[in-house]
């Protein structure tokens, strides 16, 4: 089969891209290059089962071809991370809604099976914790840029659904956790690479707040896993699932097992989030997902430790440097 990866060179994307390779499948990227980056497909580009295009997803006479010679749209293309969310959320809106908008209108056009990633900032302020996918969701005010994220991939969510009841399109939703591994950058204000970054470097480890608030990290590889078994799976069609680590470790923590980790000498410091971000930003306290309906579905169980999904980030920052 053929797989068309909206956001193929992105973190999640590329490794997604790898994956589906080695699977045997063929594979079509499409990516603007606005978050992503060639880098993380460049060891791809030679695979004969491989094609890249440099395009955004907005445009609908070049998705329509891609679309109508593919199986399975696997859509990650999305504005993301909390620093750009905050300084451009125009971008975040219409990259995320239009954006969807285009690939399942175009996807059911040709009745094409649409995998659509969503995130766990979805639940918002929520203290429901560990988070299920029908939980509710808790969300601050509009005047908080904030949140423009959240509510632009639930009215992605929203609207797959909508295409799933209503025209019965196959459509699968995966909430994704915290995801980490070899590639991503630190540029938007993910803390993994930014703290290895820092600690490689003999910088302050600056953590946000308190570093009291807590996050489950899992490894990009089992996620991916998860994702292809998913896509593969017809009970999974017009459900939403989350896919993340159940392990929880405060940011603080985390900071302090970088370090360790990568045997830096470099110190912690505490940043107000006014000075991270903006006035007023608003964080969640916790971010745990309940992942029992993977589980029971497609055995989904993160396999990899935190520690180990570190090393090889650690690896990778290495080896970028020399």
């Amino acid at each position: 089969m053929k797989a068309l990866i909206t956001g193929g060179a992105g973190f999640i994307g590329s490794h997604l891209c790898e994956a589906l390779l080695a699977a045997g499948c063929q594979v079509v990227a499409i990516d603007d290059l606005s978050t992503g980056a060639e880098a993380n497909i460049a060891h791809l580009v030679e695979n004969p089962g491989f094609q890249f295009v440099l395009e955004t997803i907005t445009n609908e006479t070049v998705m329509d071809r891609l679309v109508s010679e593919c199986g399975i749209v696997y859509h990650l293309a999305a504005a993301v991370g909390v620093e750009l969310i905050v300084r451009d959320p125009i971008r975040t809106i219409e990259t995320n809604v239009l954006g969807t908008s285009a690939v399942l209108r175009i996807a059911n056009r040709y009745r094409r099976k649409v995998i659509l990633a969503s995130t766990s900032e979805i639940y918002g302020k929520s203290n429901d914790a560990p988070f299920r996918e029908d939980g509710d969701r808790v969300m601050g005010p509009t005047t908080r840029s904030r949140w423009a994220y959240a509510n632009s991939k639930a009215m992605d969510e929203f609207l797959a659904l909508a295409y799933h009841k209503q025209r019965g399109l196959p459509v699968v939703i995966c909430r994704f956790f915290n995801t980490i591994g070899p590639r991503q950058t630190g540029r938007y204000g993910m803390v993994v690479p930014r703290f290895v970054r820092q600690a490689l470097a003999g910088e302050p480890l600056t953590v946000y707040g308190t570093g009291q608030q807590s996050r489950c990290f899992a490894d990009v590889a089992d996620v991916v896993w998860a994702v292809q078994r998913l896509a593969s799976h017809p009970d999974a069609e017009g459900q939403v699932f989350n896919l993340g680590s159940t392990h929880e470790i405060t940011i603080l923590e985390l900071a302090r097992r970088v370090i360790a980790l990568t045997g830096s000498r470099s110190e912690i410091v505490l940043m107000p989030y006014e000075e991270a971000y903006e006035p007023g930003f608003e964080d969640m306290q916790r971010r745990v997902p309940d992942i029992s309906r993977a589980a029971r579905l497609i055995g989904y169980q993160p396999r990899r430790t935190l520690d180990e999904t570190l090393n090889r980030i650690i690896a990778h920052f290495r080896a970028q440097t020399g």
